[in-house]
């Protein structure tokens, strides 16, 4: 039996996406836009759109990407994993410099 991506999902993943959905869904309220109106100019089905507010993870991250250009948030997506606040990744480099810098070695004379 093959497992799905929502068998997988650690919960606190699942909890994410499902408070992720919940914010999208407030955020659609408070412009006054019904679901028919966010479904049609993100471009996906009624049902596609649905799922998204209930924070399924089988919905593509380009429905996402188009929900936050809709509801303003145009710009969060490319901001969520920008390398200027990667303190993890900052730390590892930091952790991979040598010890120590030596000049090269001049190129072998032909």
């Amino acid at each position: 039996m093959r497992s799905t991506v929502a068998d997988t999902l650690p919960p606190r993943v699942r909890r994410s996406l499902t408070k992720l959905g919940a914010d999208i869904a407030l955020a659609r309220k408070r412009r006054s836009l019904t679901v028919v109106m966010m479904a049609e100019r993100i471009g996906v089905a009624k049902s596609t759109y649905l799922k998204l507010e209930k924070g399924d993870p089988t919905v593509a991250l380009g429905t996402y990407a188009m929900t936050f250009f809709v509801l303003g948030f145009g710009e969060s997506l490319g901001e969520i994993l920008d390398a200027r606040n990667d303190e993890q990744g900052l730390l590892l480099d930091v952790e991979r410099m040598p010890q120590r810098v030596r000049r090269p070695k001049p190129p072998a004379s032909l």
